[in-house]
């Protein structure tokens, strides 16, 4: 047992350590003991650096710009690719890159862009005369004074529609789309004969057309979120019209008070198609005359909704946009074009807009009933049929108004 304990013991020194540095060195051979120089201070282990706790709010606004960033890449992408697949719809793929070029409008050198506007309803199957166009609209910009004026054309004006003789002027596109029309200076089909109708009988040139299907209008104000619309009828009430056509098509009906109404797309709608001809309908004492102004009512609005800066910046309600143009709209505007129109008419206010109708100009009917050889009713100028040189006259008038009479006193 002695011995067992002894060799342990002897096993357990060899294994012991020293406890300190210090007496590591002293253990080893060669050691020399050497004070430490008065002044000097002795060494001191070092302290463990305490680590500045991390700046989590830095963290966390990093990680909100990146993700703001690629919000902004997939918006972006989604709003371009919109734009494209739409662009193509409705310019074909020659306009794709006209976008990225300054382009020049035609006639804006002479300071008036005419374009003509068109609606018809083709885009509804079940609709009677789907081809007709029954809404008819010239556009004017004044380039150089931020002007214009938009001049409704009655759909049951009574017109020689060149090669097809008198009919009212909304079967202009029909004959056209029937006939192939194809002529030097205007564009092929139904909106080329149509073009060529109305700038022969209101003398003035048209440089661009849009056919617009009229579901383009209720898509259009529900991608802007609503518009604004200022009814101001003859009648206390405002305007009503239950018309069973629009009930059918489960619009809702047209009933709204005098003054400023938001309307949604489904009410623009049925506000550009009715025309107070339903039985209880009040408020269209001028029966389509109503109706054309409401037109130019929408318009206006659907103007001012989509040059605000919420809807530019709002890459949503820009794609919407972009499909209610490329699914219901046809023109002969290139892309770098509508971009130039578009930045035009940002500068032009609502109060710089003149709305004309041909049956109140100063209070003046320009326009009289007429009894076609088939027993139709339709309108003529009031000076005869033919005979539109009070109207050429009066587009004139408002293309190039009098210079101002000089207020200098003669000698």
């Amino acid at each position: 047992m002695m011995r067992k304990k002894h060799q342990t013991s002897e096993r357990d020194a060899r294994h012991e350590q020293p406890d300190n540095l210090l007496d590591l060195n002293r253990s080893l051979s060669g050691y020399a003991y050497q004070p430490i120089p008065k002044g000097d201070t002795p060494l001191k282990t070092p302290e463990p650096i305490e680590e500045k706790p991390k700046k989590r709010w830095k963290k966390i606004i990093l990680w909100f710009i990146a993700v703001i960033l690629l919000l902004g890449i997939f918006a972006g992408g989604w709003v371009g690719w919109k734009l494209v697949a739409n662009e193509v719809k409705v310019f074909g793929w020659n306009g794709v890159f006209s976008l990225f070029h300054k382009t020049k409008l035609k006639g804006e050198d002479e300071g008036h862009v005419n374009i003509l506007l068109a609606g018809n309803s083709a885009d509804d199957a079940g609709h009677g005369g789907a081809n007709l166009t029954d809404s008819i609209m010239i556009v004017s910009i004044n380039t150089k004074s931020n002007t214009a004026f938009m001049l409704s054309v009655p759909r049951d004006l009574y017109v020689d529609i060149p090669g097809y003789g008198y009919a009212k002027i909304n079967e202009a596109y029909q004959d056209g789309e029937n006939g192939h029309f194809s002529e030097d200076g205007y564009p092929s089909g139904g909106m080329g004969l149509l073009e060529k109708t109305v700038s022969e009988h209101f003398g003035l040139p048209l440089h661009y057309y849009a056919l617009v299907d009229y579901a383009a209008v209720r898509d259009a104000v529900n991608a802007v979120g609503g518009i604004n619309v200022n009814i101001a009828s003859s009648d206390s009430r405002g305007l009503y019209d239950p018309s069973p056509d629009l009930n059918n098509n489960r619009q809702p009906l047209v009933k709204l008070p005098n003054g400023v109404s938001k309307i949604n797309g489904t009410q623009a709608l049925a506000l550009a198609r009715a025309r107070g001809d339903a039985y209880g309908a009040y408020g269209y004492g001028t029966s389509d005359f109503q109706r054309t102004k409401n037109q130019q009512l929408i318009l206006v609005g659907l103007k001012d909704k989509a040059t605000s800066a919420g809807t530019l910046v709002n890459p949503v309600k820009l794609g919407e946009i972009f499909d209610a143009l490329g699914n219901n709209i046809h023109t002969d505007l290139t892309l770098g074009e509508v971009r130039r129109a578009f930045d035009i008419g940002k500068k032009i206010p609502d109060s710089s807009i003149k709305s004309m109708s041909l049956n109140d100009v100063g209070g003046i009917n320009l326009l009289s009933n007429y009894r076609t050889r088939t027993g139709q009713s339709a309108l003529i100028p009031r000076q005869g049929v033919d005979d539109f040189s009070e109207i050429k006259a009066l587009v004139q008038s408002v293309l190039t108004p009098p210079a101002p009479a000089s207020t200098t006193p003669k000698n």
